[in-house]
């Protein structure tokens, strides 16, 4: 079978769009957040509390760029995708906050409608993650973090992925329990340990299926930019 050329601009650009509403999704299901980004949601639950505009997107990238600083540190060098990637990191949040504020004007979910929201946030946050990873420009922090350790380490880019949501995962535990009370799980539940444990292979299924059916190329001459 032929293959479908598929640009990596546009990509990049649906990378973001489905792991916005991929988050969203999972934010209306309630039954636990994603591992990756259960640590700026305790964060915006938590300061949302005493400053009503701060945003989850806001709290995102603002996380986001902690982790850049500490992306710089580990690998003891600075590049200018690194700058792009926070970029990247905001246009994610103020499409996140845009799919929240759509679904908010939703009635309340039933345990039925909240599982339906859980079943389509995974994949869709999987093959948001997918897309990221077959462009050259810088994606969000979360998986610019995993690509470069994984370069740096000769690693397998997937299982460097799953290692990163366990230990997300057990960092968003630790906050709940600084934030909201001792054995008090607030936005981490059975649905983000289920997430973390399968993640890693959810998106490397993403990734065989995109391959198989699509070439990856570069409709634009930017990708040296951002080498």
């Amino acid at each position: 079978m032929k293959k479908r050329t598929f640009y990596t601009e546009v990509a990049y650009l649906a990378g973001v769009v489905l792991l916005a509403l991929g988050t969203a999704f999972m934010e209306r299901a309630d039954f636990g957040m994603s591992m990756v980004v259960a640590p700026a949601y305790l964060l915006y639950l938590k300061l949302s509390q005493t400053l009503p505009f701060f945003t989850f997107g806001m709290a995102e990238y603002a996380l986001q760029a902690v982790l850049l600083l500490l992306m710089t540190v580990i690998l003891k060098r600075a590049k200018f995708a690194y700058l792009f990637s926070f970029l990247s990191a905001v246009l994610y949040g103020l499409a996140l906050d845009g799919a929240m504020a759509l679904f908010s004007l939703l009635p309340g979910a039933q345990t039925a409608e909240r599982a339906v929201c859980y079943l389509l946030g995974m994949p869709l946050c999987a093959m948001g993650v997918s897309l990221l990873f077959h462009t050259y420009i810088p994606p969000e922090a979360y998986e610019l973090f995993v690509k470069e350790i994984a370069l740096k380490r000769h690693a397998d880019i997937h299982k460097c992925k799953t290692a990163y949501d366990c230990v997300s995962c057990l960092v968003g535990i630790l906050m709940s329990f600084a934030f909201f009370g001792l054995w008090h799980f607030e936005g981490i539940k059975l649905g983000t340990i289920f997430c973390a444990l399968i993640n890693g292979t959810l998106i490397g299924g993403c990734t065989k299926t995109l391959e198989k059916g699509w070439n990856f190329q570069d409709a634009l001459p930017f990708r040296g930019y951002f080498t």
